[in-house]
């Protein structure tokens, strides 16, 4: 079971405790997960018990303990305690990582797409002649669409290949991601996504795709190739969040229109990607012996690698294999 896969099992747990007089309460239209906060148990948590417990009449305990009730025997589920003021933490059955990573291989760049807009009214994006707005809006409407849905607005969208003063500058992927990175209500960013070094968050974003292909290429080369396995560390798990995260960020960026949310959370996946390498070999060194933990490392960086890729696509962006 993937994160994706969890939220909706949770949601379900909800909209079975309503169907059976449990709750009374409108159900959700998705449900979050994320990794267990301070105090917390498990691998995976949800405050939607906190949520509801005002529209239920009850104590945020008591509405996660129904839930939790109606979760901990759903299949692919090892088990569910309340913690805190209401808390939902899970724990999954067998290999969440290797489930995750053969979803992402299975989906490819296209991983957290879906039909989450589907039937929904359309989704407002920027509508004007102002570059900034263009760009916004034609990544919008490449978010929107990749959830099934459709757009008001944009009308002078999509923007011409040379458009915009900077381009001959910056190019046309730093050009894009100077107007697609900082939120609506901050200034575009200059010359400085030219740098190749750290500081520039699309330099990091893209260098961690093109590592993530340069170490399936070594693998390839030592005889190493991905494979399902347990991934242990803070790093990778720290990581392998991120990944699982992935479609409800692109639901969220699609329903508010707001491709600066994707871009900042591929820098986030970025950087967490960078720590995971760091903190463990991926591939053997020196006279090491290849063996399950290294085909399962290098399984989860050529998936963040192809997540990478995804998201960048979507803003309109390149991923070069070669930095």
């Amino acid at each position: 079971m993937t994160p994706a896969d969890l939220s909706l099992a949770v949601l379900s747990a909800v909209r079975s405790a309503v169907d059976g007089g449990e709750l009374v309460v409108a159900v959700p239209e998705r449900v979050v997960v994320e990794r267990p906060g301070p105090g917390g148990a498990g691998e995976w948590a949800s405050n939607v018990a906190l949520r509801l417990a005002r529209e239920a009449g009850r104590p945020p305990r008591e509405v996660a303990e129904v839930l939790r009730g109606r979760l901990v025997d759903a299949p692919g589920i090892a088990g569910v305690v309340v913690t805190g003021p209401g808390f939902l933490n899970v724990t999954l059955a067998g290999d969440s990582v290797g489930a995750l990573v053969a979803r992402i291989g299975d989906e490819g760049e296209a991983y957290g797409w879906g039909d989450a807009l589907r039937g929904a009214g359309p989704v407002a994006v920027p509508d004007g002649s102002e570059l900034r707005a263009r760009v916004v809006a034609e990544a919008a409407g490449r978010l929107v669409r990749a959830q099934g849905g459709s757009v008001r607005g944009g009308g002078v969208a999509p923007v011409p290949a040379g458009a915009g003063r900077d381009e001959a500058v910056l190019g046309a992927d730093g050009s894009r991601w100077a107007l697609l990175h900082p939120a609506p209500h901050d200034l575009a960013h200059g010359a400085g996504v030219l740098e190749q070094r750290a500081r520039n968050p699309l330099f990091r974003v893209r260098y961690a795709h093109a590592r993530t292909r340069g170490l399936v290429a070594g693998g390839a080369a030592l005889g190493v190739v991905p494979g399902a396995g347990p991934v242990t560390g803070e790093a990778a798990r720290v990581l392998t969040g991120l990944l699982g995260e992935q479609p409800a960020v692109l639901v969220a960026a699609a329903r508010k229109g707001a491709p600066d949310r994707l871009a900042r959370q591929l820098v986030t996946l970025a950087d967490a990607f960078f720590d995971f390498h760091d903190s463990a070999d991926v591939l053997p060194r020196g006279g090491e012996k290849p063996g399950a933990a290294h085909r399962a490392r290098l399984a989860l960086a050529e998936a963040a690698g192809t997540v990478l890729a995804g998201g960048l696509s979507l803003l309109g962006i390149s991923a070069p294999d070669h930095l």
